[in-house]
């Protein structure tokens, strides 16, 4: 190690020894949480359609009807609500079970329209 990396670390580490038991774990929560921030932001904001069709897969829904579904949810613009999601809002709008919300999306892509 070079000189002032030594240096930065005796520095780091003469500030955390003045620390209590109880400082030094929020502290680690507190770094935890900034490193883990954009992950959780990423998440949110990003999708793929292969996660959305196992997600559909693991809801009930079967693998051929899943692709259908989820195309047609990203040609509506909505894959970035979660495909399970409009598929879970369709149902409780119209009364549907799961499969039978996805088979309606399937059977007409109209009944996306004003969904959210």
């Amino acid at each position: 190690m070079t000189d002032e990396r030594i240096a930065q670390f005796e520095a780091r580490r003469e500030e955390l020894a003045k620390l209590s038991d109880e400082q030094l774990k929020n502290r680690f929560w507190d770094l935890t949480h900034q490193v883990v921030e954009p992950i959780i932001d990423l998440a949110k904001t990003h999708t793929s359609a292969s996660i959305e069709r196992a997600i559909l897969l693991r809801m009930g829904v079967d693998s051929v009807s899943s692709h259908g579904v989820v195309d047609r949810i990203l040609e509506a613009g909505l894959l970035g609500k979660g495909a399970g999601h409009v598929v879970l809002k369709l149902s409780q709008k119209s009364g549907k079970d799961i499969r039978g919300a996805a088979q309606a999306i399937l059977d007409d892509k109209n009944v996306l329209q004003g969904l959210f």
